[in-house]
């Protein structure tokens, strides 16, 4: 990683609540939900994070937030990677989508919904990409019954 990379980073990313902290061999920025677009255009045309690797979430059941929503960028100029962290409620769990930045985050963004239930406002195509339609609930949830049964669905042909 360039030496002052974390450093200018750092200084950039210290207003409007973002903290900038060097985590696991990583950057790792906590940001406001209100703040996700924004910071990530600033990293994308600032700093060169040109590559969207993946997007997930992080079940906390006892906690609120509830969800801690985790992207992993990619600068292939610097060869460094950055994760952003944004906590969302478990009564709304909402946030912004990055289609417009990176058209990669489509299918990515229904993969989490799918399997956690976190939507992406603004992605308009949140329908199952692992899950069958018809599915009930979230299996990655924490609070996902183990043993559930889910409703046959008729075979097609």
């Amino acid at each position: 990683m360039p030496d002052d990379l974390l450093e200018r980073l750092r200084s950039r990313l210290a207003d409007e609540g973002r903290e900038a902290t060097f985590a696991h061999g990583l950057l790792a920025v906590q940001i406001p939900r209100e703040a996700l677009l924004d910071t990530v255009k600033l990293l994308k045309d600032g700093f060169g994070f040109d590559l969207f690797l993946d997007v997930t979430a992080v079940d906390w059941p006892g906690r609120d937030p509830r969800f801690d929503v985790v992207y992993h960028l990619y600068s292939t100029r610097d060869h460094v990677r950055v994760r952003l962290k944004t906590a969302v409620s478990g009564t709304d769990p909402v946030v912004d989508t990055l289609v417009p930045l990176f058209g990669a985050a489509a299918y990515m963004e229904r993969e989490c919904h799918d399997m956690l239930g976190i939507r992406f406002r603004g992605n308009d195509d949140l329908r199952p990409i692992l899950l069958y339609e018809g599915f009930e609930g979230h299996p990655l949830r924490k609070d996902y019954p183990k043993g559930r049964e889910q409703p046959l669905v008729r075979y097609r042909e």
